[in-house]
């Protein structure tokens, strides 16, 4: 039975309507893209008030006992609400042709099929059946520690989050965190701001870099800063299942 979570405009029209070249040359040079106002308020409501609902989800994380920070979040079960199933199969083209180019580029073989639901197919046959978008819940003190999400052999390069509450009226600090490891060199950090209902599309593991001696690789892990006041919700696009 699907979760009829509120919509209102059809996705695929909006996910169109981005400048996905300049998105493109965001994430070829920062590791990271924001796509503005991608959830309506009341969307991000809706999809903030399924956290309690445990029939939603398949499993129930406290970062505490794992070691990966402070908080808590859920993984959605199959099926999808209607919205995150409809931005997952919007998303996952455009940012597939960024990780076509970048596999390319650091003489990686492996390519992602144009559509969502054959990679996902590709995904299962390998055994990871399970979903992995998610729905994230920070109040004061809490913070996520630098990672990535990989869950498998078959780990898409790219994933989104957007943030579902609104910064200074729901909570303060939480800010998100990109950190790129360079190779002899001292790593970078990149601070996202983000209101609510804007979305950040982000590497997960190995961007290329273009150096004086060629193509090199880059590693990042995010995270989320320490939450200072209020109640932070966030939801996680994960293009690939999990075993």
């Amino acid at each position: 039975m699907t979760v009829q979570a509120r919509i209102d405009e059809p996705v695929e029209p909006r996910v169109a309507g981005y400048d996905w070249d300049a998105l493109g040359a965001e994430l070829d040079g920062f590791g990271c893209a924001v796509l503005g106002k991608l959830l309506t308020p009341a969307e991000c409501r809706e999809i903030a008030a399924l956290y309690p609902q445990e029939e939603h989800f398949r499993s129930h994380i406290h970062m505490a006992r794992h070691g990966f920070g402070k908080g808590e979040y859920r993984y959605f079960r199959y099926p999808l609400p209607d919205l995150l199933a409809s931005l997952r199969t919007a998303l996952y083209p455009r940012l597939a042709a960024v990780a076509n180019d970048w596999n390319a580029r650091m003489g990686i073989e492996t390519r992602y099929p144009a559509r969502h639901e054959v990679f996902l197919k590709a995904c299962h046959e390998a055994g990871q059946t399970r979903p992995t978008p998610l729905l994230l819940q920070y109040v004061p003190g809490d913070y996520n520690c630098l990672h990535q999400d990989l869950y498998g052999d078959l780990a898409f390069p790219l994933q989104v989050a957007i943030l579902l509450s609104e910064p200074g009226r729901d909570f303060t600090g939480g800010e998100f965190v990109l950190t790129e490891q360079r190779p002899r060199m001292q790593s970078r950090a990149e601070v996202v701001p983000l209101r609510q209902g804007d979305a950040v599309a982000f590497a997960v593991h190995n961007r290329p870099v273009q150096g004086s001696r060629g193509t090199y690789r880059v590693n990042l892990r995010h995270g989320v800063s320490r939450v200072r006041s209020g109640l932070r919700h966030t939801a996680g696009i994960i293009f690939h299942d999990a075993r």
